[in-house]
């Protein structure tokens, strides 16, 4: 399972957002744009790099080592799997899931999950390299050369994406894209743009199709 891997490198996981902060900063603000607010999850917190960042107060992770960072980080953890979350129904208003979709084994039956805790006026938050764009490409070459992270990677274009919630009756409320420029440009922090083509990372807010009057 894919969460080994992390168990035993999280350090280098968490090492690679400091030695590429101007990526990191660029994902990180078009996360910001979709303004989540409330009592928040952070599902596959890993070492909580982007729940600390924005407010998450809520983490689970099925790795524990990297949970011990994201405590340290001022995140609320708990170690479980994505699939069988330790909340009652509705409980928060939103589940943030940044990075990790690619490495869930089930991700329906997680994001399902997600559902069943998120709130009626509440909404599902999803940051994903697209598989179709030139980071997502690039993913891909390392995760067939046999890459210690992301050989247990599934990418995603933003169709599938957008099928797997319209699955579970959500729909997508506010898209940001960044990352313009490719693997091999020098990095730059941009702002994030609601133009998808030619962006490589996407953050999304979905909600529940039919919410509750008033």
């Amino acid at each position: 399972m894919s969460f080994r891997v992390f168990n035993e490198l999280y350090l280098r996981y968490d090492e690679w957002y400091e030695r590429n902060y101007m990526i990191f900063e660029c994902e990180l603000n078009a996360l910001k744009m979709l303004k989540l607010g409330g009592r928040g999850l952070d599902l596959g917190v890993g070492t909580g790099v982007f729940a600390s960042r924005i407010g998450v107060e809520f983490g689970v992770d099925p790795a524990l080592n990297p949970l011990k960072l994201a405590r340290d980080r001022g995140v609320e953890v708990a170690q479980a799997m994505g699939e069988y979350l330790p909340f009652r129904d509705k409980c928060f208003d939103y589940i943030l899931i940044a990075l990790s979709l690619c490495f869930f084994d089930n991700p329906m039956s997680i994001l399902r999950e997600a559902r069943r805790c998120l709130k009626d006026s509440g909404r599902i938050a999803i940051c994903v390299i697209l598989k179709d764009s030139s980071w997502g490409r690039y993913y891909e070459m390392l995760k067939e050369r046999g890459h210690d992270f992301y050989r247990h990677a599934n990418f995603y274009t933003l169709d599938e994406i957008k099928e797997m919630l319209n699955s579970i009756n959500l729909s997508i409320e506010k898209i940001y894209a960044t990352l313009s420029y490719t693997p091999e440009d020098e990095p730059i922090i941009e702002e994030p743009s609601e133009e998808i083509d030619g962006r490589s990372f996407v953050c999304l807010s979905a909600i529940p199709e039919s919410r509750p009057e008033g």
